[in-house]
């Protein structure tokens, strides 16, 4: 039977059987584990063979949502192509941004934080096309305590839309929201019911735009709003198989 709650189980059984389907999740600590660096990630095969194969049914949609640029997204997933990629906490689509992208408020906040991580071993910055963020999750525990200190004193400087995830602080030129994405695809792909799976304190805004019998799924502890909870990306990949197992039965 497998490790999946019973109750998640029976949702997913129930969303395999709507009209169309769109399954979406985070990257990072979803699909992927997490990893010491950034640049080394990469989905569990059972996952992105699942997301792959969902994606070639009729009538569904699969769509990566992540803080990573879409081009970022596309090259460490590996579906590019495939499923919707949404990077930039869903700000960031295919078809590029939404608003004007201010370069030179991105370079001084690039220029502000290279000069922080200077003096905090460990941590590190991250410049994507409309944000640059600040890393600490290889840092002591002091010094990323201060590091973080020392970017949100500098933040007052800018007119920036911070996100504040597990060991990162994230400082955007354009707002960002991954519950909009949800929103905005939905309409695109006229879903009757939206998965989304999630493991970060931003994941909360896209569990937030569910409603209905959408199932929202929180991958490890933490408070949340997801009505369901898995512990790994493992078991992102067996919910996945579990949906394309039953959905491609169905049709």
């Amino acid at each position: 039977m497998g490790s999946l709650p019973p109750d998640l189980r029976q949702a997913l059984t129930t969303a395999a059987r709507v009209t169309r389907l769109l399954i979406t999740s985070d990257f990072d600590g979803t699909l992927a584990p997490i990893v010491s660096h950034p640049a080394d990630a990469r989905p569990l095969p059972r996952a992105a063979d699942a997301f792959r194969t969902l994606a070639g049914l009729p009538s569904t949609t699969t769509a990566l949502i992540s803080g990573r640029s879409v081009h970022d997204l596309a090259v460490l997933s590996g579906l590019g192509g495939e499923a919707v990629l949404v990077g930039s906490h869903g700000a960031e689509f295919d078809t590029g941004f939404a608003h004007e992208i201010d370069e030179l408020l991105l370079e001084r906040m690039r220029t502000t934080l290279d000069d922080i991580v200077s003096r905090h071993p460990g941590a590190t910055v991250e410049t994507k096309p409309a944000s640059v963020a600040l890393h600490v999750r290889n840092a002591s525990t002091t010094d990323a305590e201060r590091a973080l200190a020392e970017a949100w004193r500098a933040s007052g400087d800018w007119d920036a839309h911070i996100t504040e995830g597990k060991a990162v602080l994230e400082f955007a030129v354009i707002d960002t929201d991954k519950g909009e994405a949800i929103d905005i695809l939905r309409e695109r792909t006229s879903a009757s019911m939206v998965v989304y799976f999630g493991d970060d304190v931003t994941d909360e805004k896209a569990f937030r735009r569910l409603r209905g019998e959408d199932i929202g799924v929180k991958v490890g502890p933490g408070d949340t709003l997801a009505r369901y909870r898995v512990d790994s990306p493992e078991d992102v990949g067996e919910a996945l198989d579990f949906v394309y197992r039953q959905r491609s039965g169905a049709h």
